[in-house]
């Protein structure tokens, strides 16, 4: 299990974990859980498109999903943004669906990347996949502050300098670039589950914004961890064993939060200096 092939699948495994639970936090925060499942489905498009081209379907996936999370946000300023999330939504499913007509070759390559496969992540994707997971921590850890007071006080990050439109441009970007990685190893149909469960279980046990993501994170990779073990053993797809445990994570998270007797607070982070250095004097965008 730890050997051969499995270690591309646990090292991989372990990074798509990381980067999931760190822009999953940020996704939860936001009410982004509808972009966190129509970016990574609208990606599959540029996975197809790739696949009858002849090129990487990293590459693919990377296109659209960039296009995808730059639409989203573009229509998002002239109307509601579930709306605008719906309508990017459908154009790249059509396009998916138009070019898988086109051939049928690609079929269990495109399976693949809509169930996921860790198990069979050759050593040629693990570069690119650590590329992309390395600007993605980079994108989190510039856009903290800003990203963090825009979530939880939109009017006074605004009223501070924060131009929330262009937070909120450079986040879809950062969430494109996390479903290019995560999406050949957990699924286009499963990503938002390892992007959402971890996350808003983390929330419900702390209201602190840097614990709650350093432990969606843990979260995430103990998921990740549990769900290739399971998948090794039993030879089922790795995608149903992320969203299972991700949904008991949420669960036990919930129920957590309910024998302390509260609810998931929002981030301290306009409180004076606040705990974790966040202040409204300091955030500029």
């Amino acid at each position: 299990m730890f050997s051969g092939f499995m270690t591309n699948a646990w090292l991989v495994g372990t990074i798509v974990a990381v980067v999931a639970g760190a822009v999953g936090f940020f996704i939860v925060l936001r009410g982004a859980a509808f972009v966190a499942d129509a970016v990574p489905q609208g990606a599959f498009a540029g996975a197809a498109g790739a696949s009858l081209l002849g090129i990487s379907t990293l590459v693919g996936l990377a296109v659209a999903a960039l296009i995808g999370a730059l639409g989203i946000g573009w229509l998002s300023r002239h109307g509601r943004r579930d709306v605008a999330t719906a309508l990017a939504l459908v154009v790249l499913l059509g396009l998916g669906a138009l070019f898988l007509s086109f051939s049928t070759e690609y079929a269990p390559e495109i399976y693949a990347l809509l169930f996921g496969e860790v198990l069979g992540v050759s050593s040629n994707e693990v570069l690119p996949i650590a590329l992309l997971a390395a600007v993605s921590v980079a994108a989190i850890l510039a856009l903290y502050r800003p990203l963090l007071l825009s979530s939880v006080m939109p009017e006074l990050a605004e009223a501070r300098g924060v131009r929330p439109a262009r937070v909120e441009t450079l986040f879809l970007v950062v969430v494109a670039l996390a479903t290019s990685m995560t999406l050949p190893v957990v699924g286009a149909l499963l990503i938002f589950s390892l992007m959402i469960g971890p996350p808003a279980a983390a929330r419900s046990v702390t209201s602190k914004p840097l614990p709650a993501l350093a432990l969606s994170a843990v979260i995430a990779v103990v998921v990740v961890w549990v769900s290739i073990a399971s998948a090794y053993q039993t030879n089922w797809p790795v995608g149903f064993f992320v969203g299972a445990l991700g949904a008991v994570c949420y669960a036990a998270g919930r129920g957590w939060a309910a024998l302390r007797g509260r609810r998931p607070a929002r981030p301290r982070a306009w409180r004076g200096a606040g705990e974790q250095g966040v202040t409204a004097a300091n955030v500029r965008v």
